[in-house]
């Protein structure tokens, strides 16, 4: 069974058993590369989840999951039961982007006496009811916002600045308080993560401790949308190849992408990994959970036809400091007379802050078939990415904008679903002009070693030991 344990202020999963049984056979080698593995194939697609509540006797902590088991859609909707059932007048949704099992032993284990989830270890060990779920599908969690809303009459309240000191909560009718918590933002180090993590952990702290002191009873689910460390698929292992897919596997399990309708019909299709952007290189915004989780953003001044098309994102009070945000994705379906077909291209970005402050990006090498949609892996106002988004007034220049696995498409959208992908990345790749250069090298210095062995020569003169000795001119 699996179970979580403390220990010396650690919070890690007790994995008994089947591992370390497997390990200590006979054949110790081949079936530890098979458990390796085996684990590595169950830390994709899945993520922790953390429930309690000051009510007794709502969750068994005693619930048989097997170990390995992957909590479903199906199973989390009924170890969600309780929270509908007995009277929870009050529940907390806190939502972080990237969560995995392994955060709690790693993060807790690697930097001493900073404990990153202090707070939720102390909450969780005080709490009359607790459950821990080590893993659960990221379906599950993906849609877990909508599911919770349609399942009770709640009264949605969304926290995104959050600064909980100020908030109050009307207990007349049930509540569901949505808590964005700060991102874990991708390619930053370890301390960075740690920090990020420990401030979360303070903000859940704060909120629990708050309701607490006012005499409210609540329910907290702690959980994120996607696994922190993704380990790649069983497939890949065997077999490394390059995909010039739209949105990967993975990808498709998070979220579904936001997508425009005008009547019946989808205009617009928009979908990213990661949506961030920084203002004056001090004040970072990410807008991937509201745009594609929570859905916290206004789409209505959108514009689509056959020639034009503009996807608008709003966003209201996004972080402290700014009241607004609107960004403005503009794209144009053309003819070229050079390859005798239309073409689709996004030609320009903008980002309008507070109503007033307008910056404009000019974009490059983002174009398809006017059939298929546009994929990139990477997009944004770095040198070093294949699509760049270049400023073109001042104002822009004061804005850094990171778009990772980025697929749109503004025109001919049939059964609401992605046409096939145009992708960014060019047929001669930085590692195909290297393989070019280094074998047009390896040729050159073999054919000159092939030319100079040609023009070895043998003598055509020889000694006779019983004449006089041969003299050779040295002009010869």
């Amino acid at each position: 069974m699996f179970r979580v344990s403390f220990a010396a202020g650690q919070f890690r999963p007790n994995l008994p058993g089947v591992m370390t049984q497997l390990c200590s056979a006979a054949p110790a080698p081949l079936l530890c590369t098979l458990a390796a593995l085996f684990k590595m194939a169950l830390s994709v697609n899945h993520v922790p989840m953390l429930l309690w509540s000051t009510q007794r006797s709502q969750w068994n902590p005693d619930t048989a999951l097997h170990e390995g088991h992957v909590v479903s859609a199906q199973e989390l909707t009924v170890l969600l039961e309780p929270v509908f059932t007995h009277n929870s007048r009050n529940l907390i949704l806190f939502l972080q982007d990237t969560l995995s099992i392994d955060d709690f032993t790693y993060l807790s284990a690697s930097y001493g006496n900073k404990n990153p989830f202090q707070n939720v270890q102390e909450i969780l060990q005080s709490s009359p009811s607790s459950l821990v779920l080590p893993a659960v599908d990221c379906k599950a969690t993906s849609y877990l916002l909508s599911f919770l809303q349609e399942s009770g009459d709640w009264k949605l309240i969304n926290i995104t600045n959050l600064d909980v000191s100020q908030m109050e909560v009307n207990t007349s009718k049930p509540n569901l308080l949505m808590v964005q918590l700060k991102p874990l933002v991708s390619g930053l180090n370890e301390i960075s993560t740690l920090e990020a993590i420990a401030e979360n952990d303070k903000i859940i702290g704060r909120l629990t401790m708050d309701l607490q002191e006012q005499g409210i009873n609540f329910s907290v689910i702690y959980t994120a949308v996607r696994p922190s460390r993704i380990s790649r698929r069983t497939g890949e292992v065997w077999k490394l190849r390059r995909q010039l897919m739209a949105t990967e596997e993975e990808d498709s399990l998070s979220y579904p992408p936001l997508n425009v309708t005008t009547g019946n019909d989808t205009c617009i299709l928009f979908y990213v990994r990661n949506f961030s952007l920084k203002a004056n290189n001090s004040v970072f915004i990410d807008l991937t959970n509201m745009t594609f989780v929570t859905q916290n953003v206004d789409i209505s001044s959108s514009e689509c036809s056959d020639i034009n098309t503009t996807l608008s994102l709003k966003y209201t009070k996004p972080v402290n400091g700014i009241s607004s945000l609107e960004i403005r994705f503009l794209m144009t379906n053309k003819f070229y007379e050079g390859s005798a077909r239309n073409w689709s291209t996004l030609d320009s970005v903008e980002i309008v802050q507070d109503g007033e402050k307008f910056a404009k990006f000019n974009v490059s090498v983002i174009s398809a078939p006017a059939e298929y949609s546009f994929h990139c892996q990477l997009v944004g106002t770095s040198n070093l990415y294949p699509a760049r988004l270049i400023p073109s007034n001042n104002e822009a220049k004061k804005w850094d904008v990171f778009i990772s696995r980025l697929q749109i498409q503004g025109f001919n959208i049939e059964n609401n679903q992605f046409s096939y992908a145009s992708d960014c990345t060019g047929f001669f790749t930085p590692g195909i002009w290297m393989g070019l250069v280094t074998s047009t090298v390896l040729l050159w210095i073999l054919a000159y070693g092939i030319y100079m062995i040609m023009q070895l020569t043998t003598n055509n003169r020889f000694d006779d030991p019983k004449g006089p000795a041969l003299s050779v001119p040295q002009t010869e």
